[in-house]
């Protein structure tokens, strides 16, 4: 019998594949849709790191995209999009000019440069090659991809974060509707179960290795934080992708991207910081009807959060950062 897929190749027409360097800590990762999909975005961070965003916006004319980027590199690997374009552009697929067809393909970045080296970057090669290990079987998550030099908690420096990396989750909705996200999770807070409140990946105490809660460090000891030289604008992002197969335009689109940033509110603390870059995509995949007045924006938040505690809890420590499930209790 086979195993359900609750991630976010469950969803009809998409397809996930990723490019992986653990001996240099970074990855990119590709969402695949190369018959086109209606898509839009919402930035909340303050420092992201993007490609043709802004397409995205509803009143911009072109309506679908053929692939989406997320890559580790910071600025330099946005490169990683062109062997996207170039991987689609060999098979016919992008939008019709009527001389040639352009592949739209926007692209997020996250900076892990300072987890192992700066010298190795995500490149057009890197994103054909993600293309080429594309597929609809279970995303594969944890260390992989645009999440392997990811790290969370770096409110002391990188030092004493956790390892971060790549989730999803997936869920049914009535009328057999379905939504799921994808998560890249880089950021400057904490992640909290969202049932305890109990931290799951972050900061760790310079002198018990335990983790020190972010929460409480902002609260109590201020003295300790000294943003100056341990934070900088841009080094920290959580990118997210969220699809439905209810038909939804790129105005609605825009408002369940803007919503879903609340799944992220409630598992990170601090976010939408100054030092992060928070990206949220969303995705309409089908036709099915909406369900229900709210349902579909509140599943959207709920399928961000799990998304994102998947991606801490299945990553793997390496490089003098421990993964959460090796920090002390």
């Amino acid at each position: 019998m086979a195993t359900q897929n609750t991630t976010l190749t469950a969803l009809p027409g998409l397809r996930v594949g990723h490019w992986t360097d653990p001996k240099h800590g970074t990855g990119c990762t590709v969402v695949l849709a190369p018959q086109g999909v209606r898509a839009s975005v919402a930035v909340r961070g303050m420092a992201p790191g993007s490609r043709e965003l802004a397409l995205l916006d509803p009143e911009r004319t072109v309506q679908e995209i053929h692939a989406l980027v997320l890559t580790g590199g910071s600025a330099f690997g946005l490169a990683a999009a062109q062997g996207v374009v170039q991987w689609l552009e060999e098979r016919g697929y992008g939008y019709d000019t009527g001389v040639a067809r352009v592949p739209i393909v926007p692209a997020a970045v996250i900076y892990d440069l300072s987890y192992v080296t700066s010298r190795v970057r995500p490149g057009p090669e890197a994103g054909y090659a993600a293309c080429q290990a594309a597929t609809d079987a279970p995303v594969e998550m944890g260390s992989v991809g645009a999440g392997a030099g990811a790290t969370v908690g770096k409110l002391l420096g990188p030092r004493y974060a956790t390892k971060g990396g790549l989730g999803s989750a997936w869920m049914a909705l009535p009328g057999d509707a379905q939504i799921a996200a994808l998560a890249v999770v880089n950021a400057l807070g904490d992640v909290y179960d969202l049932e305890t409140g109990a931290v799951v990946a972050g900061v760790r105490d310079p002198e018990t290795g335990r983790f020190a809660n972010a929460r409480r460090l902002l609260r109590h000891r201020p003295d300790l934080l000294s943003f100056a030289w341990r934070v900088r604008p841009g080094e920290n992002t959580t990118l997210v992708v969220v699809a439905t197969d209810v038909a939804l335009s790129k105005a609605e689109l825009r408002a369940l991207a803007s919503q879903a940033h609340d799944g992220l509110a409630r598992v990170i603390d601090p976010a939408h910081t100054q030092f992060d870059g928070d990206i949220v995509f969303a995705l309409s995949v089908g036709s099915r009807p909406r369900p229900g007045p709210i349902l579909l924006e509140a599943a959207a938040a709920w399928v961000v959060s799990e998304a994102i505690l998947q991606a801490v809890r299945q990553a793997r420590g390496g490089h003098g950062i421990p993964a959460a499930r090796e920090v002390p209790g």
